[in-house]
């Protein structure tokens, strides 16, 4: 299909009586009045060009002096030319010198022609057809090696035609000209080329499908791939199910796309495509041929880009799967992308969203691996396995805990199908029953090729996967006794007779009356108590809020046997009924049992979750201390919680941030808010005499690792939740006398740790920006914090220009309108 032997038609040569008509027109153009002179000359121009065989069969010398008509037609005035006659001299000559000579009477103030009038003709060019014999003339002249400048110059009036002609009626222009309408207008004069070239090759002539390929190739960089290949691609479907002239025609438009736009056209093919094998159809072997492709396909789709959506990938993948020779690049993509996910440094720095795109890609990667591709990279699978399931579950975030272990899962499935397999426990949701689906190839790929493609589509959506032959066994291998058979059975032991236990009732334990009592409950070991023990941890929180003299006399003994309490019998909510309890003591002595627990943080022999317990309990008294509504004549023991809290596991402090968007929300002024709301009654806050002994014991050891304790070494979880915490605190510290040492405590804190490598931490830091920005007077950060919010307002619009992790943007931007916020009614006090 390259430019070769010379296209058919007749010699370039013109009829004698040509020239001179031609040029007795452009004199009548000249002269003013006689319009019938001048529709006499007009339609002899007409008449001659029809009788030598139309504008193909011009010369170059009979093109130029055609051209020269054109541009003195469109010189003259448009109230003196004689009407439909001159607009069909445009419409009838050559294509290319057509196009260029009204956009040029379309830029030119000294134009004859009204704007509205070469848009007028323009829109007829279009509607004509013309567009695709100008397409066609081309292609006839890259046979014959034409101008090359002159094609670019075509190649952008094509493309950019929308933009011209709007550019010069300023947006009023017709509706064809629109993008949304001249793209697809354009995609099927492209068919209509491709039609002609393919009877061209049919009849044993070479055709050059170059220029067509450049226009695809401009038209999709310019981000209009979803109007021109809509049109494109399903016809193109249709034409290379059984054509093997059609899918070389195919394949030859897609090579001969130039790099630079290389990338713009495959992944609209890709995005377009509705199945992997019609990929296959549509650009053959191009990502072998093409190194451009191949990097495109194979690196920038799949590992620098992340936001397609998972039909996109099964695409991509299955296209390499379908070919001998594209199946290398399959292996060598699926070693790559476990590279990636198996590497710390991508886990710590890269978005979750980019994690799961990743993940996805390997699980569709794996569905398409045969026995013998999986038998000889076994080992390479095992270790990439073995890396980035630590890596996964190491990290803050439960979604790419969750990522690590179903993908792990999956790999050990299919490299171990006979042995035992990975198995974690973990709660199901739709993202990941998602991921197990990829690892089963649904029939999309072999649909019945007589339905219409619209239907292929929408029953491969549909497709259920395919139940592997090993599950159907498993399902199907306990065999269904009969009836009768298991009532026989049963009936064996109906001679004896039940007990009548209808009117029997509970013994109840009774509970321990005193919090002494309470505390030899809980520390005795003997195990026929254990029924009181069960009665005295769910009635403790209670007595406690009952009895405060009582419990202060014990309180920190108290925080001591709860911290270390664990559970005997199987209590239904015993992590719950504990964590009550303790917040009950501490808000009744807070500050001994706030030292006491601070202090435990940071000492050794204490296991994780322990010391998040003990930040839990903190976080809950002081939302406590600081609300006193929670307790008093309601009962606390009931349904009632605190509005703050962080559960474990939890991947982001939702309960913290909704609060602190509501004290947002309340800042902001806002006029015709309609009926006023009732004013709550006011309580004096508790917190306000001991937020010191819950903040600041916390924030001074951080940086001090232990032998089995390093918050800024592997236990970056307890420091993410321990930086949470201080967030917490620093917000319900709010007018109190301690809220400004404790902002600029925290400021600092957060400074030594803002380029921290985990997300959660990072998230966390963000968080007690916006809290000391809530809690602390505007009078007293002007005054002792402005140079450090300076330099802190340049870290967050890094972080929100630059930082992988969408939650932190989002904060950053927040923590930086409160900045904006606070200047401004700065600058309103002082003014």
């Amino acid at each position: 299909m390259a430019a070769a032997a010379a296209p058919p038609g007749p010699r370039l040569a013109l009829d004698p009586g040509l020239e001179p008509v031609l040029r007795e027109a452009v004199a009548a153009l000249g002269r003013a009045g006689g319009e019938e002179g001048l529709a006499a000359a007009l339609g002899a121009v007409r008449t001659s060009l029809a009788a030598v065989g139309g504008p193909s069969a011009l010369g170059e010398r009979e093109r130029a002096l055609f051209g020269a008509f054109l541009r003195s037609l469109a010189r003259a005035p448009g109230a003196a030319l004689p009407e439909g006659v001159w607009q069909r001299c445009f419409l009838e000559g050559p294509p290319g010198l057509v196009l260029c000579v009204l956009l040029e009477a379309l830029g030119s103030a000294g134009s004859g022609l009204d704007p509205r009038e070469v848009a007028g003709v323009l829109e007829q060019f279009l509607q004509e057809g013309r567009l695709s014999a100008l397409l066609w003339e081309v292609c006839q002249q890259q046979a014959q090696a034409a101008c090359p400048e002159l094609q670019d110059t075509l190649l952008n009036k094509i493309v950019c035609l929308p933009e011209h002609v709007s550019n010069k009626l300023r947006g009023k222009n017709p509706p064809v000209f629109f993008p949304q309408n001249y793209f697809p207008l354009l995609g099927d004069a492209v068919l209509q080329v491709l039609e002609k070239i393919s009877e061209s090759l049919r009849g044993g002539l070479d055709c050059s499908i170059s220029f067509v390929s450049h226009v695809l190739g401009k038209v999709c960089v310019h981000g209009r791939q979803k109007e021109i290949l809509g049109v494109l691609v399903p016809r193109l479907t249709d034409l290379t199910k059984s054509d093997c002239i059609w899918q070389r025609i195919c394949w030859r438009l897609v090579e001969c796309v130039p790099d630079r736009w290389m990338e713009a056209v495959v992944l609209g093919f890709v995005q377009r495509a509705p199945r992997a094998d019609v990929l296959s159809r549509l650009l053959g072997n191009l990502v072998v041929k093409n190194k451009k492709a191949q990097f495109v396909v194979t690196q920038k789709i799949l590992l620098l880009q992340y936001g397609h959506t998972t039909a996109v990938l099964q695409n991509l993948l299955g296209y390499l799967s379908l070919d001998g020779l594209r199946r290398a690049l399959l292996l060598r993509v699926l070693q790559e992308l476990l590279e990636t996910w198996s590497s710390s440094s991508a886990v710590k720095h890269s978005p979750a969203e980019q994690q799961l795109y990743i993940s996805k890609a390997i699980l569709i990667c794996l569905s398409h691996l045969k026995e013998h591709e999986i038998e000889s990279c076994r080992q390479e699978l095992l270790m990439s396995m073995m890396e980035g399931m630590k890596c996964h579950l190491d990290s803050s975030l439960p979604q790419l805990q969750r990522l690590g272990m179903v993908v792990a899962e999956s790999i050990s499935l299919k490299i171990n199908t006979e042995g035992p397999v990975l198995k974690f426990e973990y709660e199901e949701d739709d993202e990941t029953r998602e991921l197990k689906s990829l690892l089963v190839q649904t029939p999309s790929l072999f649909v019945v090729p007589s339905l219409p493609d619209d239907d292929r589509s929408e029953k491969a959506g549909a497709a259920v996967p395919l139940v592997p032959e090993s599950n159907e066994k498993s399902h199907t291998a306990a065999p269904v006794m009969p009836d009768e058979e298991s009532d026989a059975e049963l009936d064996s032991d109906d001679d004896l007779i039940p007990y009548d236990t209808s009117e029997d009732k509970e013994l109840k334990i009774k509970a321990p009356v005193y919090i002494r009592d309470c505390i030899a409950v809980l520390t005795g070991s003997r195990s026929e108590d254990v029924d009181k023990w069960e009665a005295t941890v769910k009635a403790l929180e209670g007595l406690v809020r009952k009895n405060p003299a009582a419990t202060r006399e014990v309180s920190v003994e108290l925080a001591k046997i709860l911290l270390h309490l664990e559970e005997k019998t199987c209590i239904e909510g015993f992590v719950e009924l504990r964590q009550r309890a303790q917040v009950a003591v501490l808000t009744t002595d807070p500050i001994p049992v706030a030292k006491y627990l601070t202090s435990q943080f940071y000492s050794l022999n204490y296991s994780l979750r322990q010391r998040m317990d003990i930040l839990d309990v903190l976080v809950l008294a002081a939302q406590e201390l600081s609300c006193p509504k929670f307790h008093g004549k309601t009962k606390h023991s009931g349904a009632q919680k605190p509005c703050i809290q962080l559960p474990l596991g939890s991947d982001s402090s939702k309960d913290w941030r909704r609060i602190v968007d509501e004290r947002i929300k309340n800042k902001t002024r806002r006029f015709s808010m309609g009926q006023s709301h009732v004013e709550l009654a006011s309580h004096p806050n508790k917190f306000s005499s001991v937020a010191g002994y819950f903040f600041f014991p916390l924030i001074q050891h951080f940086d001090r690792p232990l032998t089995t304790f390093d918050l800024l070494g592997e236990d970056h979880l307890v420091l993410g939740r321990l930086v949470h915490t201080l967030a917490i605190l620093m917000y319900l510290a709010v007018n109190t006398v301690a809220v400004t040492a404790m902002g600029k405590a925290l400021l600092e804190f957060v400074w030594a740790l803002r380029f921290h490598t985990d997300s959660y931490v990072r998230q966390g830091l963000l968080s007690c920006i916006s809290s000391l920005l809530l809690s602390v007077p505007k009078e007293q950060i002007l005054e002792d914090m402005t140079e450090e919010l300076l330099e802190a307002q340049s870290w967050l619009g890094d972080v929100m220009e630059k930082d992988p992790d969408g939650d932190c943007r989002r904060l950053a931007l927040q923590n930086l309108l409160l900045m904006e916020n606070l200047k401004k009614k700065l600058e309103a006090v002082h003014s």
